[in-house]
């Protein structure tokens, strides 16, 4: 009885901050969305990235305004993160596998090989501090420099071509099929915004066991354990 009284609390806290959310764009707490045609997101209903299963999905009503340049900048600012977001994913993967030879840094009385650099959250400890201004000299300069004026007012268009290939002297086209290149412009919104949530949950995965995945059960040092059989420990999350 009390882990359903939890549960169908937390569903309550959900479901009315929806019915106060829609009430207050919509004027109704439910109804169809169709209906609603004065909506001022219904400017931006046929943008890229308005795709099934949510639509246009501004659940803090950042976009309410209906201010154009509100929306161009925080759509840039959406793309830009995917973009690192996607990286830092694959960043997260690849060191698993397959490590640079040789040595990382060599200035140094101990010279710092790939190899013995922890992986995720860990390396931040080991990184010679003159190895993390690099990083983020190279973010800054890249910005301020190379990406930073939009083709056509397009956000996130910054001429750099398929995959960003002429950024590295690879010169193309794009792509000329309005269609196709919508699918693609789709795809990438759509996979940005997934990374995101990855390597959130990396970050704080690996901040609370050390490691990015692994099997929860082997975590048994976790502070967390001490909770684990506390009402409301209940599938499919467990301690929530």
């Amino acid at each position: 009885k009390l882990n359903a009284e939890l549960a169908n609390g937390r569903l309550a806290m959900m479901a009315v901050i929806g019915m106060f959310f829609q009430d207050g764009l919509t004027g109704s707490a439910w109804g169809d969305w169709s209906n609603y045609t004065d909506s001022p997101l219904r400017a931006y209903e046929n943008e890229a990235g308005v795709q099934p299963p949510v639509g246009f999905w501004d659940p803090l009503g950042l976009s309410a305004s209906g201010n154009n340049f509100d929306f161009q900048r925080r759509r840039e600012v959406e793309l830009k993160h995917g973009r690192v977001s996607m990286f830092a994913t694959i960043g997260y993967i690849v060191p698993e596998y397959w490590r640079f030879p040789g040595n990382l840094c060599e200035r140094y009385a101990a010279p710092i090989k790939f190899a013995d650099m922890p992986n995720g959250l860990q390396a931040i400890s080991k990184l010679p501090a003159l190895g993390l201004f690099q990083i983020v000299l190279l973010a800054g300069l890249i910005e301020t420099n190379v990406y930073n004026e939009q083709v056509n007012d397009e956000p996130g268009n910054y001429g750099a071509g398929f995959l960003g290939l002429r950024s590295v002297g690879i010169m193309n086209t794009g792509i000329q099929d309005p269609e196709v290149r919508r699918k693609k412009l789709n795809a990438e919104l759509a996979n940005g915004r997934l990374a995101m949530m990855a390597v959130i949950g990396m970050f704080f995965q690996d901040g609370l066991t050390g490691s990015a995945w692994g099997d929860w059960s082997n975590y048994t040092d976790s502070p967390l354990r001490a909770y684990e059989n506390e009402a409301g420990v209940q599938p499919p999350v467990g301690f929530w």
